[in-house]
């Protein structure tokens, strides 16, 4: 199992619907995974990434401090 401390990403997106323009933000974290907003007003923005290569699972969870 690999191990490591990573830290979400902020990313703001734009989105034209009918002439109107809607501004979003979203959070990553590496490999492409996405993090809900909620989590990240919760716990911050450092979490600790867990990969099982034998059973193909990724852990997220927050890091304490």
């Amino acid at each position: 199992m690999k191990e490591r401390v990573v830290e979400a990403k902020r990313l703001v997106g734009k989105k034209t619907v009918r002439g109107k323009t809607y501004e979003y933000e979203y959070y990553t974290l590496p490999l492409n995974l996405y993090i809900p907003k909620s989590m990240v007003e919760k716990h911050g923005t450092k979490y600790m990434l867990q990969v099982d290569e034998e059973s193909g699972t990724i852990t997220i969870r927050p890091t304490k401090g």
